[in-house]
């Protein structure tokens, strides 16, 4: 596997395994509790992870995303680490070749080339992660060079702070005052921590 700064599946891979460190830490109690993402509890947050987690493996298999709701059902309460695991390595095998980078897919925002949908499903997966990691009362430290990577990715993407209903992620909020990368980043995503 290619290891250059065009190719994101590194830092994609850190990525799941972070996101599957939080989801190990949850507890029954806590899959009804509010988090960040406002229109998902916990419970619907990590189905979420797992459906969008699934839809970026077949966008990297060749099959059209866009089919695949960004939702998984039928999960048990103490499946959700078995789902997520068997959708990231899902994900491993489908980006492992070196041309899916370059190939055009078709994603929610259009068509774009696999690398730039993967840094995208990059920035969606850091995002919840933080969302989670907010929702359980932060249980493991989150990696920073995963959330620069999202922020910046965020921001080349979502370059406006005002966004419509249509977009996916809500209007921009000022970070509170000496915010690190994740306070940036979902901030800029519209976010604000759980109260």
């Amino acid at each position: 596997m290619n290891t250059n700064a065009n190719d994101p599946r590194p830092l994609y891979t850190r990525a799941t395994e972070q996101a599957a460190a939080l989801i190990g830490t949850v507890r029954p109690e806590q899959l009804d509790g509010p988090t960040p993402c406002t229109e998902f509890d916990v419970r619907t947050l990590l189905s979420h992870l797992v459906g969008g987690t699934h839809r970026i493996a077949t966008v990297g298999e060749g099959g059209d995303g866009m089919a695949v709701h960004p939702f998984v059902d039928g999960v048990d309460d103490t499946g959700w680490t078995a789902a997520y695991d068997e959708a990231r390595v899902r994900v491993r095998a489908a980006w492992a070749d070196d041309a899916r980078l370059d190939a055009p897919v078709r994603v929610p925002w259009g068509e774009a080339p696999g690398r730039i949908a993967l840094s995208g499903y990059l920035m969606e997966n850091v995002t919840h992660a933080w969302d989670l990691s907010e929702a359980l009362g932060r249980p493991v430290q989150l990696d920073p060079e995963l959330a620069e990577f999202a922020l910046a990715v965020a921001r080349r993407v979502l370059p406006d702070a005002e966004r419509d209903a249509d977009t996916p992620f809500a209007t921009a909020q000022a970070a509170p005052e000496g915010a690190d990368t994740y306070g940036q980043l979902a901030a800029w995503l519209g976010r604000k921590p759980v109260s």
